[in-house]
């Protein structure tokens, strides 16, 4: 059995969001109190935290926008471009160790210190754009790992695996001209932020390297199934991955209460097992999850806890 790392520190609650506000530092906490109670809790490989350094966050932002955000914050604002992304005095450093996480992350399953991973971070970030916060989101942590995997580690062929229940619109807008990593979201539609209708699949040479696939409210366990074993599987095949990320969001639980998609603690075992069974044909095993979305604790607890299962069983 390959080791499967785990990204957890307390540095992450830093980031005060404030009361009332659903992307509360309780949700890291949540994680991993559930993930204490399993068999497996201690033999997880521990990723320690880093501060990123703004060169690869510029591999996807603007410098003038990491600059503004630090200005930003630094001037007490309590809110980056909308009321959604709420800030305060601890937020850019934060954000600077979410992504440092994530890129250390990626060295350990590249060194070969574990298979997988899941980066368990706040702020998320896949409705971060290239010059803009979105949703609750500052820098894209997935984007930034994908093109970090690229320029650092020579990585050829990646996959993004969205099924958060939220459109990853500054993911898709990073990488649409782009036919070397492929970006695939399930998603709620029409649902915040209104991309990801079917016909988004790419620009230039990235076209038909974006799959978008919108759910209707009211989908659950067998439409997604169905996605999945139609049309995201039978495109990784294609593919050919050399390395997988997957956007973790998990509000598309049926308990959750930003959407209306009813999915079932159980599904994310199986969608975890499907990409796993990808990724040890097509990229050495190599697969990382980034926390995105889920805001009832108990939900979003048990469906990391069940992924977490789905890693480190052979």
């Amino acid at each position: 059995m390959g080791a499967t790392a785990y990204l957890y520190d307390e540095i992450y609650m830093g980031h005060d969001t404030g009361w009332g506000h659903p992307e509360r530092p309780e949700r890291l906490r949540a994680i991993d109190d559930n993930l204490k109670s399993s068999k497996f809790y201690n033999d997880l490989m521990r990723v320690e935290k880093q501060i990123a350094d703004y060169e690869y966050i510029e591999l996807i932002h603007d410098k003038s926008y990491i600059n503004r955000v630090k200005k930003d914050i630094e001037s007490g604002y309590s809110n980056l471009d909308s009321m959604d992304t709420v800030i305060c005095e601890r937020s850019f450093e934060v954000a600077l160790y979410a992504v440092g996480g994530s890129l250390k992350m990626c060295d350990c399953i590249i060194n070969g210190d574990a298979e997988n991973g899941f980066c368990v971070i706040r702020p998320p970030g896949h409705h971060a754009e290239r010059d803009r916060a979105a949703g609750f989101c500052i820098f894209n942590n997935i984007a930034i790992a994908a093109k970090y995997l690229q320029s650092k580690h020579k990585i050829k062929k990646i996959a993004i695996i969205d099924w958060d229940v939220h459109h990853g619109n500054g993911t898709q807008h990073s990488f649409e001209k782009d036919n070397s990593i492929y970006y695939i979201s399930l998603h709620q539609y029409p649902h915040y932020p209104g991309t990801g209708e079917s016909n988004e699949n790419g620009t230039g040479e990235g076209k038909g390297y974006t799959l978008n696939i919108p759910m209707k409210s009211g989908s659950g366990d067998q439409e997604y199934a169905q996605a999945f074993n139609e049309k995201i599987l039978p495109e990784l095949e294609k593919f050919q991955p050399e390395f997988i990320l997957i956007s973790a969001g998990f509000d598309a639980h049926r308990d959750d209460p930003l959407s209306s998609i009813y999915l079932s603690t159980d599904s994310y075992y199986h969608f975890t097992k499907s990409i796993k069974e990808i990724a040890k044909k097509y990229s050495n095993k190599r697969i990382i999850a980034f926390l995105e979305g889920g805001y009832n604790l108990d939900a979003l607890a048990d469906s990391s806890n069940i992924m977490m299962k789905a890693f480190v069983e052979d």
